[in-house]
């Protein structure tokens, strides 16, 4: 089987219909699949169900299918940065389903774990918790939360090989991993492509069995929602060496 697609556009050839659920990894801007996002806004699918840690920025990230106005409902756990999610969401015109941070991943988690629920204690007692069931355990009290089996997984790696086996770097190994096992079809893009045998088994994070389709990164510069720096200071005993 020929994972390796020539554009982002061709992995989502067939695969998009409207309605369907999109599981996204990334955490703000990093470790987004940008070329993937762009492909399906492209691609003028609309009413979605998107899964993601959040939706980007505005202009950014899953940022341009909200302003496509290709989104229906939104499940995420933090939509902050996001100024027209925010206007569409209390004019009513996007659903949004808020999940605590580590209950969503561990929801993506279990959906490619075969898991079909399990219960937390996180949300407990709060709006999160309404209308769902509840369970005593060792006399405390949990809700019980669905595992998220999306339709498609986009992901973002650094680097893979042709038979889709994933590796990450630094921050982009954030929700990746959990969105890559959670989707029916996962479309992995990633900035090095690798032969098989050329990745250590031991540096894996995703075995290929859970990718089907894979793409080539373009080269772009890496957006930051926010950057913060200060002024370098000068090291011990730097004057005393200029002068």
């Amino acid at each position: 089987m020929n994972k390796l697609q020539p554009s982002a556009t061709a992995a989502l050839e067939g695969a998009l219909q409207d309605g369907m659920t999109l599981a996204v990894g990334g955490f703000g801007l990093s470790g987004i699949p940008a070329d993937l996002i762009e492909a399906v806004r492209d691609s003028g699918v609309k009413d979605l169900t998107v899964v993601s840690n959040n939706m980007g920025v505005d202009g950014k990230g899953l940022g341009v299918l909200i302003e496509a106005g290709q989104v229906r409902k939104v499940i995420a756990s933090y939509v902050g940065e996001n100024k027209l999610f925010a206007e569409q969401y209390l004019a009513g015109k996007l659903e949004v389903e808020f999940t605590p941070q580590g209950t969503l991943a561990e929801r993506l988690r279990a959906a490619g774990a075969g898991i079909p629920a399990f219960y937390t204690k996180t949300g407990v007692g709060t709006l999160v918790a309404e209308g769902k069931p509840h369970e005593e355990f060792d006399g405390e009290t949990f809700v019980q939360e669905r595992a998220i089996k999306a339709d498609i997984a986009l992901v973002r790696a650094h680097t893979a090989d042709t038979d889709g086996n994933l590796t990450y770097r630094f921050t982009a190994r954030n929700f990746n991993p959990v969105v890559a096992t959670a989707g029916v079809l996962t479309i992995a893009e990633a900035e090095v492509i690798v032969t098989p045998g050329e990745l250590d088994p031991n540096h894996i994070v995703t075995p290929g069995v859970f990718v089907q389709r894979l793409v080539q990164a373009t080269a772009r510069v890496k957006d930051i929602e926010q950057r913060t720096v200060r002024q370098r200071t000068a090291a011990a005993g730097a004057e005393a060496l200029a002068v």
